[in-house]
């Protein structure tokens, strides 16, 4: 009964986790604050474009029995091609992901002070934040049993914490139906508000996502047949995430006459509606989008490494776990120094930014070979889709290119 009831649950809610990250929190508050429900359409936009992109990974990975590094490395037969791709690919996804990964755990911090209060030592001119080598710890124990269903049910279970946090919020700031409609609706797009808006679209479709997610789905779902419950698994899980990330706007949206600058000022915001919890219910859900983050980023960079060097990609490997004990151990150590390594992160985001557009090219490409999907491969209709989504993720890359030039 319960292996019949298992099939159509998969690793969607991981993948969920992986995108709502403190980044996705502070931005929908930052966007709520300053231009109230007018973007609510662009996590739509961000939602539909992700789903889709998910979907090209998994039907890659489920119907080749392959990941899409490994289904990269075989399509791809010109070797100098090969090589350039699968280069982008290893730097983007280790060097982001580390990146990322400081970022998830200084965001986790932010949840976890907003409740204890500071704890960090201090000589001389150096300071060291306690919670980061706690947060640290917590990841590399579950990462470390190996055990994916162990993973999973903590990862799930953050997911549910932080929605009805997200969703608590929202709740008690009484929102007006009628403005939520004309946000989701109206397609409104306020003067300054371009930033906002990549920004909104591109802390959703995330590439390391589509890496992770190919190798978890290959695992799940073993027949082309099962390729439906993987879908379905997609739909609902990302949906969710996309409810979480309409809930902080629409919570930040709510607030008059505070400066919001990130989500401590949005607590503080909450503060007047329903009294001293409001920190309490944002400090809990930032906590639980910041931890899920943290175990997720350095597992999607460990599946990628392995399949570029052709190592086995298990959880249990030495190459795995060597692989996210790194990007872990250099995200504690850059989040609990406060080291400001603003050359790492703007390198990362260069590789991820150039990443992006060709990887969506790629999966298009591959979305009408007959040799991988078979009678699943794209018709007129889906390649139109396909090739906007394209110029989509070149309009974000060159955006990301931009801001970081100037």
């Amino acid at each position: 009964m319960f292996k019949k009831i298992s099939k159509y649950f998969g690793p969607g809610p991981l993948i969920a986790a992986a995108f709502i990250g403190p980044g996705t929190v502070t931005l929908c508050s930052l966007a709520g604050a300053k231009f109230g429900m007018s973007l609510l359409w662009t996590i739509i936009i961000a939602i539909l474009i992700a789903i889709i992109l998910q979907s090209m990974a998994i039907k890659v990975s489920i119907l080749s029995k392959k990941n899409l590094t490994q289904a990269i490395k075989e399509e791809l037969k010109n070797p100098i091609v090969k090589n350039l791709v699968l280069g982008l690919i290893l730097v983007a996804i280790l060097f982001g992901n580390t990146a990322y990964e400081a970022g998830n755990i200084s965001g986790t911090i932010l949840g976890i002070e907003t409740l204890l209060g500071e704890f960090k030592f201090n000589l001389g001119y150096i300071s060291f934040n306690f919670y980061s080598l706690a947060i640290g710890i917590i990841a590399a124990s579950l990462l470390w049993t190996g055990k994916y269903k162990i993973i999973q049910g903590f990862l799930i279970g953050l997911v549910i914490i932080m929605s009805i946090s997200f969703l608590a919020t929202v709740f008690f700031t009484k929102p007006s139906i009628r403005d939520i409609i004309s946000g989701l609706l109206s397609f409104e797009m306020p003067k300054g508000s371009l930033l906002t808006i990549v920004g909104l679209i591109g802390t959703t479709i995330v590439p390391y996502n589509l890496f992770l997610h190919s190798e978890l789905a290959k695992n799940k779902w073993l027949k082309s047949n099962e390729l439906k419950y993987a879908l379905n698994d997609l739909y609902v899980s990302i949906g969710l995430g996309g409810i979480i990330s309409l809930c902080i706007i629409i919570s930040a949206s709510g607030i008059e006459n505070v400066n919001i600058l990130g989500v401590g000022d949005l607590a503080l915001g909450l503060e007047p509606l329903f009294g001293k919890f409001a920190k309490y219910f944002l400090a809990i859900g930032l906590f639980s989008a910041g931890i899920t983050s943290t175990i997720t980023a350095p597992m999607a960079a460990s599946y990628v490494v392995c399949a570029c060097f052709g190592w086995t990609p298990n959880l249990k490997s030495a190459h795995f776990r060597i692989t996210w004990i790194f990007i872990i151990l250099s995200g504690v150590l850059i989040s609990a120094l406060g080291l400001q390594l603003i050359s790492v992160i703007e390198f990362a985001q260069i590789a991820n930014g150039i990443l992006l557009p060709i990887i969506v090219i790629i999966l298009l490409w591959m979305m009408n070979k007959s040799s991988i999907l078979g009678n699943f491969k794209y018709n007129i209709f889906q390649n139109l889709i396909g090739s906007v989504i394209v110029i989509i993720s070149f309009f974000l890359s060159f955006r990301t290119l931009l801001i970081l030039i100037n």
